[in-house]
């Protein structure tokens, strides 16, 4: 009964924060009570005015940053759902900053002393108490080894997981609520953007993930040298604290700070989506999180990234499927585009490969046919998405976070150059890559090569399952 309150409680706290930015719309499907909505319609009245001038995705995100970290991220989570939301709402969460008030400094103090068993000033040389950035999770401070290397310190915010666990229940609770008021709701599939939510927030909290998704990328990319990720300092890295190399460089979408650095905005638009090709077609393994703050150009030109909290996977056969389905879209071969959905096993094979291939031009003809600068394949998926359940496909997923990481790369290169699509940058690598990988005898020489890897890398996987293991289990000891 107590928690019933308590939910019921924060409910009102959220139509109130929705209402005072005027994105009450947001729950307009739902049925509320009279009582809420006169409630609602009052906030409304004295609040809206200040906030007209917003697109109801701004006044969303406004109404998200007062809920909350939960709130933030649970925002930043359905940007991938444009699906559900539209392409222009997804386009507004998707530029949601997870920005918050920092946490006290003790607290950081004590964090790593407790996570990395000595006093503070052992650890490091030098540590600025102010955070150069704070947010939902953690906060970042620069600092200086004893060794002299310049680090970023990214540190988990105290009792972060218990606050999360308890507002993940509360969004449980709350889907719940909504299908029972509406159960028509229910194909939307809500509790699966929970579930992914939670699973998101799970990995974040544990920042030796992300330190190991930055080395795997910092792998991928050992032979290219346009692109760089930090050094992870591994002895100053633990669940709650991680250490890596500290990036300096020009903001990846400042074209005018670019311009002053006598640096070609048209090349590094070049390297970013020469970069994001490999990530997502070659690797099958990207940087989720792309927005401008976590992207940079060094000093040697290269673009740096920070922030691998939020990373994605796109297995080889959908890697195959995708392509071909992106290079069938952008050279209007709809008929191909059809038997690709229908071979991959993407549609029911009960549905017209006709009329799927119909309603393909009917997304494509639209989007495609515009200046070559406004052609956004990110759009083009999120439109498939929302055919899903008209010719009963099989959701997709691991799409929903690509189609985020796209639509933020097309933002970006529209800052640093509107006249060029990105594209049809990446369209003959991708024509290569398709070709190379038909090979059959690339095929064979794959599987070898990926069979060798795994047996070579072996036993040292046992060893650091050993060690997690061992880890873990003084930890809730």
């Amino acid at each position: 009964m107590y928690k019933e309150i308590q939910n019921i409680f924060k409910l009102f706290r959220i139509i109130n924060a929705l209402a005072v930015f005027d994105a009450i719309f947001s729950i307009k499907n739902i049925k509320l009570s009279p009582i809420v909505l006169l409630y609602a319609k009052i906030i409304i009245f004295f609040s809206s005015k200040k906030h007209s001038h917003l697109t109801p995705g701004e006044r969303l995100c406004r109404s998200l940053i007062k809920l909350g970290p939960s709130f933030i991220k649970l925002g930043q989570s359905l940007a991938t759902r444009s699906d559900l939301i539209g392409d222009r709402m997804a386009y507004d969460l998707s530029q949601l900053q997870d920005k918050l008030l920092p946490f006290d400094f003790r607290q950081v103090k004590k964090t790593i002393e407790n996570e990395l068993k000595m006093p503070i000033k052992k650890i490091f040389k030098d540590f600025q108490e102010k955070p150069s950035a704070a947010a939902s999770i953690a906060q970042v401070h620069f600092a200086k080894t004893t060794q002299g290397k310049k680090v970023a310190v990214k540190i988990l915010r105290p009792k972060i997981e218990d606050a999360f666990e308890v507002d993940i229940k509360f969004f449980y609770w709350l889907v719940n609520l909504i299908e029972t008021i509406k159960p028509n709701i229910r194909k939307l599939n809500l509790k699966q953007i929970v579930e992914t939510f939670a699973q998101t927030v799970k990995i974040e909290m544990d920042l030796r993930l992300e330190a190991a998704a930055a080395a795997e990328l910092k792998e991928n990319f050992s032979d290219h040298d346009y692109f760089y990720v930090p050094e992870i300092d591994w002895e100053r890295t633990s669940k709650r604290v991680l250490t890596l190399e500290r990036i300096n460089g020009i903001k990846i979408n400042s074209r005018k700070a670019l311009l002053k650095a006598n640096k070609n905005p048209d090349e590094v638009l070049k390297k970013c989506t020469t970069a994001l090709f490999k990530q997502i077609f070659e690797d099958g393994f990207f940087h989720a999180d792309v927005h401008p703050g976590n992207q940079f150009l060094d000093k040697k030109g290269r673009i740096a990234v920070i922030d691998f909290g939020i990373m994605g996977r796109v297995d080889f056969k959908t890697r195959n499927f995708l392509a071909e389905i992106l290079l069938g879209f952008l050279n209007g071969d709809y008929t191909r585009v059809a038997k690709i959905h229908f071979r991959a096993g993407y549609v029911s094979k009960k549905q017209s490969e006709e009329l799927f291939a119909q309603a393909c031009r009917a997304v494509g003809e639209p989007i495609l046919k515009k200046p070559a600068s406004e052609i956004s394949i990110a759009q083009l998926i999120s439109r498939l998405l929302k055919m899903a359940g008209d010719f009963e496909m099989e959701t997709q997923p691991q799409l929903f976070l690509l189609q985020k990481t796209m639509l933020v790369s097309e933002g970006l290169g529209r800052e640093l150059n509107p006249k060029i699509n990105i594209w049809e940058l990446t369209r003959p690598l991708m024509e290569e890559w398709l070709q190379k990988n038909k090979n059959p005898r690339k095929k064979i020489e794959k599987t070898v090569n990926d069979i060798k890897f795994a047996l070579d890398h072996f036993p040292e996987l046992i060893e650091k399952l050993e060690a997690l293991t061992s880890q873990l289990k003084k930890e809730h000891s």
